[in-house]
């Protein structure tokens, strides 16, 4: 069994590692473990080891070029492990733990993206999340040419007019792609990514203590991120803590530069202060 202690610890470890040096699919599974502190973690890294056979097996020497990368990509993760996007309960939390988008093959397209990335990488394939707003797409790389994947479709090769339509989809009929939608994430961004879904979800059903659990968790494996401090500050400000509050936003303070930021931070410490007893 993987205790939430044990999965706090590995999240912990990864707040200390540099990006590059992140274990993309363990991170995902120790925030599953959560979630889940019961449920042994072995099978599901059992299930990504098959995942890196599977595209051992199936992928041919011979044909390493794009198109044949994204066959086989296809061929694993799509045909034999049947993984899909989960269009019916598309809101279900179960779609952000990865633990749970294994058990049943579907889940979000960042969740989906996770394996994707774990099964290209553990071949040795050049493969980056993308900073796509509302929906979570991969970028291929391969002998000079590139493509850009939906993993919540099948692996669907996206082109730009495919883009431009799903970028107003989700955030408005007035955007318009620029080169930051086609900007490579690292690995702790995928996962501040994979778990804002949580929080969104449990910030919109008005759950604010859920939401700081998920904001707790976050800070383990991104402590330097100035961000998740000044929203874990505001929310316990909204919930009348403000011990808690001004300690997380001093902490902002010191990890922030923004100007604007700043003053308003420390405007909001001194009201929270005053209103001590």
């Amino acid at each position: 069994m993987t205790s939430r202690a044990e999965a706090r610890d590995i999240l912990r470890r990864i707040g200390t590692l540099p990006d590059a040096a992140i274990d993309l699919a363990e991170g995902a599974l120790a925030l599953g473990a959560l979630e889940r502190p019961q449920v042994p973690l072995e099978r599901y890294r059992r299930h990504l080891a098959a995942l890196a056979r599977d595209m051992a097996d199936r992928h041919s020497p011979g044909d390493d070029g794009l198109e044949g990368r994204i066959a086989t990509l296809h061929a694993v993760l799509v045909q034999r492990h049947g993984y899909t996007g989960d269009t019916e309960t598309y809101d279900d939390l179960q779609n952000a733990n990865l633990l749970r988008v294994i058990d049943r093959r579907r889940g979000l397209p960042v969740a989906l993206g996770i394996l994707y990335l774990h099964a290209a990488r553990a071949s040795g394939w050049s493969m980056a999340g993308l900073n796509f707003p509302g929906h979570f797409l991969v970028r291929l790389d391969a002998e000079g040419e590139r493509a850009i994947l939906d993993p919540f479709n099948g692996g669907q090769v996206r082109s730009a007019v495919d883009l431009r339509e799903l970028l107003k989809a989700t955030a408005g009929t007035a955007a318009e792609l620029t080169p930051d939608h086609y900007a490579a994430v690292g690995n702790r961004d995928i996962l501040l990514r994979l778990q804002n879904n949580r929080k969104l979800r449990h910030l919109s059903a008005g759950e604010i203590a859920q939401a700081l659990e998920v904001l707790d968790t976050m800070r383990l494996f991104a402590p330097n991120e100035a961000a998740l401090w000044r929203e874990t500050g505001l929310l316990e400000a909204h919930r009348g803590n403000p011990d808690a509050a001004i300690g997380a936003l001093e902490t902002f303070l010191q990890l922030t530069d923004d100007d604007r930021q700043l003053h308003q931070a420390a405007t909001l410490i001194q009201q929270l202060r005053n209103r001590l007893p």
